[in-house]
């Protein structure tokens, strides 16, 4: 080989070389530029298909970026809504859709002359709410004699007259506190309970948003162990706010699956364990007496500091039968009133709280994961009578 031909071929050599390191290069490149694209998830795996996947329907334009470059579970992470920005966006909601029995109860207090056809229709109206027959005629004979006594006639009198009495039949001074804040050496713990379709899970995850808002840790229970989709949809919210989420098989005991989300809690040192327990009929004898040991068998690990019984607003009247039984099984703390919003009548509120003698303290107005807000009711009332 001339020498000539020496040089081409180690020319072709190098070039060659030089070819396949820009290439190799190239995949390392796509190689590491595809692994920070990952999500990983809280099980440590890395999902390569976050880029392709749609955002989560409750992420919020408002959330908090995730730090730049991290690979790493806050990925997933939300930040819920604060409790007064909640507040206010739920204000306006709540007086849309209860503000038309504020409109007819003014409609007929402000007839010219008051005759007992109009109180009766004051009374109509009031128990037409779901108010409760007691509490509306109490209302009625409240309002009869200051309308007489005081000579009130303009509607701005008559809407503070009416503000008054709802407001004492609903309880402006009732404790409503949330008693789930840490205790020195161990964790708050909640019990949500209720029948089937109230949307316990989903109000489990909204009350953890909630705490996470108040820069609460929390760790959830899925003991409703006879519905896998319950375990998983408790999963998803556990993950979105970074809450730690202790399950069990499905079909096992719930009470131990409770019993164990306690111990975890306190091991891992939270500020708030809450237990979603599963949808029962209240006619049903066994699955209430199942409830009330799963109550007993947490207490042995921890007191419960709040059993939350959750009643879909809608069911009206109705809802005050299964109520009393859930708090016959595990003495009710207080209430959360879900779907107060649309077709749900405020006068529940006043109904519930007599016929089981505690507060509601929650209330959902909405499908959106922060639709749920302490009680107000203050904000209540005069979203009713347009104050």
């Amino acid at each position: 080989m001339s020498a000539t031909e020496l040089l081409i071929v180690l020319g072709v050599v190098a070039l060659a070389l030089v070819v396949s390191g820009v290439a190799l290069v190239g995949r390392r490149s796509r190689g590491r530029a595809t692994t920070r694209a990952g999500t990983v998830l809280p099980s440590g795996r890395a999902d390569d298909t976050a880029d392709s996947r749609p955002p989560a329907a409750d992420q919020r334009s408002d959330a908090e970026p995730p730090p730049s470059g991290a690979d790493s579970a806050l990925d997933l992470l939300v930040r819920p809504e604060s409790v007064a920005g909640r507040m206010t966006r739920l204000r306006a909601r709540l007086a849309g859709s209860q503000s038309s029995l504020g409109r007819g109860l003014l409609a007929v207090l402000s007839r010219e002359h008051l005759g007992d056809a109009d109180w009766d229709d004051v009374e109509d109206t009031l128990i037409a709410s779901d108010l409760g027959v007691e509490p509306s005629r109490e209302i009625v004979a409240h309002l009869r004699t200051r309308v007489r006594v005081d000579g009130t006639r303009t509607t701005a009198q008559l809407q503070a007259l009416l503000r008054d009495e709802l407001l004492a039949q609903v309880g402006a001074d009732t404790d409503r506190t949330l008693h789930l804040g840490p205790h020195h050496g161990r964790p708050a713990v909640a019990l949500i309970v209720g029948v089937n379709g109230t949307g316990k899970t989903t109000t489990t995850g909204k009350l953890a948003r909630l705490l996470v808002a108040d820069d609460r840790d929390v760790l959830l229970g899925a003991a409703d162990t006879f519905r896998a989709a319950a375990a998983e949809q408790l999963q998803t919210w556990g993950d979105r706010v970074g809450a730690i989420v202790v399950r069990g098989a499905e079909g096992a005991d719930p009470a131990s699956v409770a019993f164990e989300a306690v111990r975890v809690g306190h091991d891992a040192e939270v500020d708030v364990v809450i237990i979603d327990t599963a949808g029962r009929l209240h006619t049903k004898t066994g699955l209430m007496d199942e409830l009330g040991k799963v109550k007993r068998v947490v207490e042995k690990r921890a007191p419960v500091d709040e059993v939350l019984l959750v009643l879909d607003a809608t069911t009206g009247q109705n809802g005050l039968v299964q109520a009393r039984v859930f708090a016959d099984a595990v003495d009710v703390t207080g209430i959360v009133l879900t779907k107060l919003d649309g077709t749900a009548k405020g006068g529940i509120v006043v109904a519930v709280q007599r016929e089981l003698g505690v507060p509601v303290k929650l209330v959902g107005l909405g499908e959106g994961p922060d639709d749920l807000a302490p009680f107000d009711p203050e904000v209540f009332v005069d979203a009713i009578v347009g104050s």
